[in-house]
């Protein structure tokens, strides 16, 4: 049937009503004076016409002639070409084989508005469009459309006009938080507009206003105003901050097996202070950290209006018992085994246990740690003892430690001091039994955006210790060691760099009475990538290595995401170079560089990072596996 024999009633529904667009019930003629035969007629050819136009399509050739025509957008940014021919409607209708001259030309005018309308969400306010059609010889009713577009200038922030509205307006000690809401902006004049950014900078102001005092903030009016001619946006934005809230008594559920005071001790959600949305997300993740329970959910009462609002933290309690077994591999000793088991309620002691076991080809440990319950301070006594028998490049060392002291953790700082019993036995040179006693004070600081996969953020780490050999004679020591991670963002494009680096001493007159495990050596895949685990050290004459006094390790990486048809993918690339040395005096601290490329994925288990990595001392590419964030 041609176009032409077709009522033009049927002419508009078979061209809306294509499928996968709603049906435009609206746009077939339902007037008294087309008749009730036409409405039924008209909605029948509507119905029929995906039918119709696959009939169509089946019995016509393959190839460019089945379509109506190809949309090419020419433009100086590549990225704005593509973005363009992406959200533009009109690829909607390359389908539509049959289209005429006319029905051409009102997508083209439709088009042309919309153009117009997406280049305004970029900023450009006044680009010039121009619309072309090429027929293609011996392919009928198949065109080329192409759209050339000069952009014109990006419009820029003229003038931003933050308000107020509620109790922040008119409270005195709000006045730091509206300074960090109006200087946390994020455009700022001069700064090009765009829809997508506006609409960032409104959720960042929102959220920042939600995070502290007003969990019922919001936006009750915001305005973009563009002045076409000077290429201007006078942005307007007002938040009504609602009530200031302070925390109620907690109300907790679910707490069954550890009763209510740990959690409430672990919380640390006085009632009656302020509201801030990261003590509440803080007190999640004490809770969660903790090990006793499964699931945590930690928020304001829903049902509550009033100004002092109750906390509800809805638990889901761990078993009292766990087992945990698994098979891994390590690039330097192959296959490992290892086997966890936690007992989180020891019967009379209440302290929870866990039991550790890992096995491979060069190192074989067994643990057991001991951790009471927190006291209001989140302070708690700690006992651990651990076996370990490895296997290192010249030597083997089998230690036994012993450990007890207070500590306390947290989602941003550890604290420990502890006494420790350290005894070694080890093979080759240094070959003997050493042991020795120490009091440690351990410190640990770090505010990473996200865990265990982060970003962005900065890790600070100190030990210092000081004890005395048990051997004959007594040799008193002092150690010390000192570790930093920074992780610098470049851009979403970019990646980011992450710096390394690891320092101490262990000063002593006769370090040769200490046991292996009190002092330093370095290699291997959080230390020198590149090298063996233990393989850089002190160098004897024969060729052996031993552990020293003085360490120095540093590390640079680029990480890069990679991007698979334009999305953003779970893996990553690296390039790095490391460099470490290990001495008996400072001056001798000589670095071996090792340097390579990796690969880092998100996986269900934390960061899989896989190096190559060339060692230039040894000449040698070694391949390193690891699984984990920790700092």
């Amino acid at each position: 049937m041609s176009d032409s024999a077709l009522h033009p009633g049927l002419r508009v529904c078979k061209f809306l009503a294509w499928p996968g667009s709603p049906m435009p019930q609206t746009l077939c003629p339902p007037t008294r004076q087309s008749g009730q035969w036409l409405r039924a007629l008209c909605m029948a050819a509507c119905l029929l016409a995906p039918a119709l136009q696959a009939q169509t399509h089946s019995d016509s050739p393959p190839g460019p002639a089945t379509q109506a025509f190809e949309l090419v957008v020419q433009t100086e940014s590549a990225p704005l070409a593509a973005w363009l021919s992406q959200h533009l409607d009109l690829q909607r209708y390359r389908q539509l084989s049959d289209l005429d001259d006319a029905e051409m030309a009102r997508l083209l005018r439709d088009a042309d508005v919309q153009a117009r309308d997406l280049m305004a969400t970029q900023g450009f306010f006044n680009p010039t469009l121009d619309w072309r059609q090429t027929a293609t010889p011996g392919q009928a009713h198949f065109r080329q459309v192409q759209l050339s577009v000069l952009p014109g200038p990006q419009a820029r922030i003229g003038q931003v006009d933050i308000r107020w509205q509620g109790d922040i307006d008119k409270r005195p000690e709000a006045e730091a938080q509206r300074r960090d809401v109006i200087q946390a902006w994020a455009l700022a004049p001069g700064e090009t507009f765009t829809q997508e950014e506006w609409a960032d900078a409104k959720t960042g102001a929102l959220r920042q206003l939600l995070s502290e005092r007003y969990p019922q903030g919001r936006i009750a009016y915001s305005q973009a105003l563009v002045d076409p001619k000077t290429n201007l946006v006078q942005l307007q934005i007002t938040l009504d901050s609602g009530p200031a809230v302070q925390l109620g008594p907690l109300v907790i559920t679910g707490a069954e097996r550890y009763g209510s005071e740990q959690v409430e001790r672990l919380a640390r959600l006085k009632p009656g202070s302020l509201y801030r949305q990261s003590d509440l997300l803080e007190a999640q993740q004490r809770l969660v950290l903790s090990g006793f329970y499964d699931s945590v959910f930690v928020s304001l009462d829903p049902d509550s209006l009033d100004d002092v609002r109750p906390v509800k933290i809805e638990l889901k309690e761990a078993l009292r018992q766990k087992w945990v077994l698994g098979l891994g591999v390590r690039s330097e000793s192959g296959l490992r085994l290892t086997a966890e088991h936690t007992q989180l309620k020891l019967p009379g002691l209440e302290w929870r246990a866990a039991s550790k076991l890992a096995l491979d080809r060069k190192l074989q440990r067994v643990g057991v740690d001991l951790l009471a319950p927190p006291d209001p301070s989140l302070w708690r006594w700690n006992i651990s003892g651990q076996y370990e028998n490895e296997k290192l490049t010249s030597y083997s060392v089998s230690s036994h430690r012993w450990r007890a002291g207070r500590i306390q953790l947290s989602e941003r700082i550890d604290r420990a001091y502890y006494a420790q019993y350290d005894g070694a036995t080890t093979t080759g040179d240094q070959a003997g039994q050493r042991e020795s006693v120490s009091v440690n004070y351990a410190w640990t600081w770090r505010r990473f955006d996200s865990m265990p996969f982060p970003t962005q953020g900065t890790g600070w780490g100190l030990e210092l210790g000081y004890g005395v050999t048990l051997g004959s004679p007594r040799e008193p020591f002092g150690r010390w060691l000192a570790r930093g991670m920074w992780l610098l963002p470049l851009g979403s494009q970019s990646g980011r760099l992450v710096l390394r680096g690891e320092t101490g001493s262990v000063v002593s007159k006769n370090a040769n009475a200490l046991p292996a495990t009190q002092l330093f050596i370095a290699g291997g895949d959080n230390s020198v990538r590149g090298y063996a685990p233990g393989s850089l050290g002190i160098t004897q004459a024969n060729g052996t290595v031993r552990p020293g006094q003085y360490l120095s390790v540093g590390s640079l990486e680029w990480q890069r995401p990679i991007r698979w048809n334009q999305q953003r993918t779970d893996w990553e690339s690296a390039v790095f170079v490391d460099a470490g040395a290990v001495a008996d005096q400072p001056t001798e601290l000589h670095p071996r560089l090792g340097y390579g490329v990796g690969a880092r994925w998100r996986s269900p288990v934390g960061p899989l990072r896989i190096d190559l990595a060339y060692g230039q001392a040894t000449q040698k590419l070694r391949l390193h596996l690891s699984v984990g964030f920790t700092f």
